[in-house]
């Protein structure tokens, strides 16, 4: 039993092939495509909206430079964001319950921001390696530590979004598996529990759409800093 509760995060086959590639590319099928009319019909202006409204709000502390990252950070943020939601239904597969998935988005985007800062202003990316006044003394240590939590940031931005997400979905099943159990044997404490079970599942889809959208604050925020 306690190991079927992990079998939900195993990769999909069939016959043998990998089903990854597929469940990360069908979510774009049910996004409507844009038309070139004035007039749109309400989701479409809907999305249009939300669309407009982040990357708006993503753009907003940063410069020019930055601009150019919008159509790929708001992107992501859909991905990320039509991903996790499909994810909390029933047998479905969450591609972004795999570290290797949220690690591969993390340390490929942190990469290209640190790259981006040391082409157009290493003294000021290496600067941030050294707070200013520090002792000298203290001067080899805080360089060290510095740099440690520089190449930490892309392990907590994959680590982060997998382990809410798998968490979450764990704490589904085990409350749902408990619901289950105890129906024949104590029906009201099962209603109690069936009700608990909706309400974590409300929380779960919040956290779908928080953690994606964290993820992308903090590449944001990140690249912030390099432009």
């Amino acid at each position: 039993m306690t190991l079927s509760f992990f079998d939900q995060f195993m990769s999909p086959t069939y016959m043998g092939i990998p089903l990854m590639a597929l469940a990360l590319t069908l979510p774009w099928i049910l996004y409507p495509t844009p038309s070139s009319r004035w007039l749109n019909n309400r989701l479409m202006s809907l999305q249009s909206w939300f669309i407009g409204q982040f990357t708006h709000q993503l753009m907003l502390p940063l410069g020019l430079g930055g601009h150019k990252w919008a159509t790929m950070l708001t992107s992501l943020m859909i991905f990320l964001i039509t991903i996790n939601m499909l994810g909390l239904l029933p047998y479905t597969f969450t591609p972004t319950t795999q570290l290797s998935l949220n690690m591969g988005f993390a340390l490929t985007l942190w990469m290209a921001t640190v790259i981006i800062g040391m082409r157009n202003q290493p003294t000021m990316v290496l600067g941030h390696l050294l707070p200013e006044g520090t002792p000298v003394p203290l001067i080899p240590v805080l360089i060290i530590i510095e740099t440690i939590s520089l190449f930490i940031r892309p392990i907590a931005l994959g680590v982060r979004l997998t382990a809410n997400l798998t968490a979450g979905h764990l704490l589904i099943q085990l409350i749902a598996t408990g619901a289950y159990v105890l129906l024949p044997m104590m029906p009201t404490v099962a209603t109690l529990t069936a009700v608990l079970l909706l309400l974590l599942t409300l929380l779960e889809t919040a956290v779908a759409m928080i953690q994606a959208y964290v993820f992308v604050l903090l590449l944001s925020l990140y690249l912030q800093e390099n432009v």
